[in-house]
């Protein structure tokens, strides 16, 4: 092949395969998602330590990538109505970015898919994470119920693990002891 043809094949190549990246939301307009308009947010910034991270490996069943993590915290008065994170990770060679909201006591309230570069129809459905509201971290797990979605396989997987990271950063960093 000649070496323009080439080029302009890659070129194709490449346009057709960036035409699935889909940022459905800006920061901002999923911070007014997860809390509502006018809100005001507040940035938690944690830092585990070795045993910490362990921990947190541990209850998630996945490694950590970073050794800090930002919750978001809306209030009212002193008073916590929620706790948000981002989480960015690789389906199968490119990123989807869910924001994972907890209740105050560190349910799963709702997901949020911010952006996705995968094919849209690998993208698991808003119904789906409907679904998961409520589940505990224990039973955060395709063994334990959590149905899979033919053809989004890897997607699912990849926004379980995104969920229980940030469930099981919030039990080990933000739960008050009782």
């Amino acid at each position: 092949m000649k070496p323009i043809k080439l080029v302009l094949l890659l070129g194709l190549l490449t346009a057709v395969n960036s035409s699935f990246a889909t940022v459905f939301y800006s920061k901002n307009e999923a911070m007014e998602l997860a809390f509502g308009k006018g809100t005001p947010v507040e940035q938690l910034s944690l830092f585990p330590d070795e045993q910490q991270t362990a921990e947190i490996q541990k209850l998630a069943k996945v490694k950590l990538e970073s050794g800090l993590f930002t919750f978001y915290v809306s209030k009212n008065q002193d008073k916590i109505l929620a706790y948000a994170a981002i989480e960015t990770s690789t389906v199968r060679t490119k990123p989807e970015t869910l924001m994972i909201v907890l209740t105050p006591e560190g349910e799963l309230r709702n997901v949020y898919t911010l952006a996705f570069h995968e094919p849209p129809e690998y993208m698991p459905p808003d119904s789906w994470f409907e679904k998961l509201a409520k589940r505990p971290l224990a039973d955060m797990d395709f063994n334990k119920g959590v149905d899979g979605i033919s053809g989004a396989t890897l997607s699912t997987h990849a926004s379980i693990d995104s969920i229980r990271k940030v469930m099981a950063i919030y039990q080990v960093l933000v739960k008050k002891p009782e």
